[in-house]
Order: structure tokens, then sequence, then C-alpha cells
């Protein structure tokens, strides 16, 4: 990334009810526990470079309708009944969040990027790359991956900021789907790349 305009990062489902204490998924949050520090310092460092952090949460299906025909919606969806806008459950995880945030919730489907504003209001914002972080490595994550380049957009991926259950198959995943989509990266060399971005950016001023 030559340049900061145009870049977002987006964390997938870093919120209480998947990431917290009370996951509806706890192997995934344990299996992802070194996740989250990881993905603050990450989003920290973007807010100070004046890059766009988006958050893609779901915060349950509308009127108790049934989120979907997947395996996985059988047990998730009696545990994700109660969620709703405002609920602990759907909010993002209080140490990755900030009020220059952007949220972006869905009520149904199992991938942000799918029949969703996501990648309409990535493109209207000038987003041009996307750092992609966040849960989980095992279903959402390659499908969104999939979604952004398919739609032109370019794939950033820190290895450190994402996480999938076992970890042993996330790496996997990592190193033979999310590889022959964008880049691989971590979170050390992101800060350090934005930080010399800012640094010549303002050797220009």
């Amino acid at each position: 990334m030559r340049t900061l305009d145009g870049v977002a990062v987006l964390c997938v489902e870093c919120q209480n009810g998947v990431l917290g204490p009370e996951s509806v998924l706890p192997q995934l949050a344990t299996d992802s526990s070194e996740l989250v520090g990881n993905l603050r310092r990450l989003l920290d460092a973007a807010r100070t470079a004046g890059v766009r952090v988006v958050h893609a949460t779901y915060e349950g299906a509308l009127g108790g309708g049934h989120p979907g025909t997947a395996r996985i919606w059988r047990a998730l969806g009696p545990l994700t009944a109660e969620w709703a806008p405002q609920k602990p459950e759907t909010q993002v995880l209080d140490e990755l969040f900030d009020a220059s945030d952007l949220v972006l919730a869905r009520h149904h489907g199992l991938f942000p990027t799918l029949d969703s504003e996501l990648l309409p209001v990535l493109r209207g914002l000038g987003i041009r790359t996307v750092v992609l972080t966040g849960v989980s490595l095992n279903l959402a994550l390659p499908t969104t991956a999939g979604h952004l380049t398919q739609a032109g957009f370019d794939l950033v991926v820190p290895r450190d900021a994402v996480g999938g259950t076992p970890s042993s198959y996330a790496e996997q995943v990592l190193d033979n789907t999310i590889a022959v989509l964008g880049r691989l990266t971590t979170v050390d060399d992101l800060v350090s790349e934005w930080g010399e971005t800012r640094s010549a950016s303002g050797s220009k001023d």
C-alpha cells in the first residue's frame, strides 16, 4: 500500500456474542484468544494513520425468522434467537471500538458481503484496499475474501488478526486459500508500513 488513501480495516463479527466471555462459539473464542490484543494494536494504528475502521456485525434475524438453512444454523439459530440491535451480544467488543468507527450490521446470512450494503458502502467511501480481520477462517472470512476480490477490491490479511478453529486448520486456510486471493502480512508489518507512509507523506507537506 503506497498510500493510505482508500484503505479500510474490516472487522468481521468482533462482537461480544462471538469473541466475548459468553460466546456462542466458545472454542472459536478460545482458539482466537490472541486475536483481540493484536487487532486492538492494529485498529489503534489505523485510526492514528487515518485509515477507516469498519465493523461488520450480526444482530440476529429480525422478527425471530429462521436465519438460514445451513447446518451451522441448526446450532446457532436457537443460541442467537434473542439477539437484536443494542443487545450486549451484538455490540462490538469495547476494546476494539471507537466512536469514529463505522458499524454495519446485518440480520441474515453467514457472510457480511452477500446481499448486504457493505460492499457498496465501502465503494462509496472511496475504499480500494480492504484489510480483512476478525472471524472466522472456517467459513465467513474465506467467502468474504472471495467476494471482496471479485468485486475489485485489493485484499490484505494480517494473519495474526484473524482467527479460526482449530488453529492448525486456520493456518492451512491462510496458506492455501487466502494466500491466493490477497496479500498475507502481520499486524507488526502493517503498523510499521502505515507509520512509514505517514512519515513520507508528512515530509512532502
